[in-house]
């Protein structure tokens, strides 16, 4: 990837800082560590991440050049704390919308924040607190030209795999970047209110998980087997089951086939 001023051009013109990296550790700690000095909506970006990190401590490895590891900074102000749970889902839907375009296959997002092409994990997103909750860093990772024989797992995939007839970095960060930011002062304006912003709506309609039967292996390591039926105002997972209904505010899904 290309840290000239000209790189990236179309995504420069959506954020107020767009820093391009040859190489990082992880582009989620680079943010957070600049976090006092930059303005809402940084971002940080490489196609070369050595040590990405997944949810529930995994690791996001991926060949050079072939992904984009995207990390935005959020500054939201007057928010209250329970509102910030609802932007791992954001982001989710904000991928989900950039990519829909680009590949022939549904796009949809994985409770909370996996983004799927047709049920295959093309994009994994990581939201991080910073210390006195003064912001948050919302990480991405986005498979681009990933050939199969290198992908983490048999249930991932790549644009390139699913179909994306042109891999462009530019467009897909610039579209992510934008849909982002649309759904985030959309949901600023109402006060971090999901119904309100519409947010939950949008998120249950994106959702690939709610409405299939799921395995919800719990922090606890106790695991819930039923049906997911809703994402409720706390942006937690409702899965029913023959006890009744239980909201689940973490835990690591399974979508199961009967």
């Amino acid at each position: 990837m290309q840290s000239e001023p000209n790189a990236f051009r179309r995504s420069r013109a959506v954020v107020p800082v767009l820093e391009v990296l040859d190489r990082a550790t992880s582009t989620n700690d680079v943010l957070a560590g600049r976090a006092a000095e930059l303005p809402d909506l940084a971002v940080v970006v490489t196609a070369d991440q050595t040590g990405g990190r997944g949810r529930l401590g995994r690791t996001w490895v991926s060949p050079a050049g072939r992904s984009l590891a995207i990390s935005v900074l959020l500054k939201p102000e007057g928010l209250p704390p329970e509102a910030y749970g609802w932007f791992p889902l954001l982001a989710g839907v904000a991928m989900s919308r950039a990519l829909g375009p680009l590949v022939p296959g549904g796009v949809e997002v994985k409770w909370p924040n996996d983004v799927l092409i047709d049920g295959l994990k093309v994009c994994g997103i990581l939201s991080e607190l910073l210390p006195g909750m003064t912001g948050l860093v919302i990480g991405a990772g986005v498979n681009l030209t990933v050939e199969r024989d290198d992908l983490p797992t048999d249930t991932s995939t790549s644009l390139l795999l699913a179909g994306a007839e042109e891999v462009d970095p530019d467009r897909v960060l610039s579209a992510y970047l934008a849909e982002l930011t649309l759904l985030y002062r959309d949901y600023l304006t109402a006060a971090g209110d999901p119904v309100r912003s519409a947010l939950r709506d949008q998120v249950v309609a994106a959702s690939h998980t709610v409405g299939r039967p799921v395995r919800v292996q719990l922090p606890s390591g106790d695991s819930l087997v039923g049906t997911a039926v809703d994402i409720d105002e706390g942006g937690r997972l409702v899965v029913e089951t023959d006890t009744g209904r239980t909201a689940v505010a973490a835990g690591d899904v399974t979508h199961l086939r009967y």
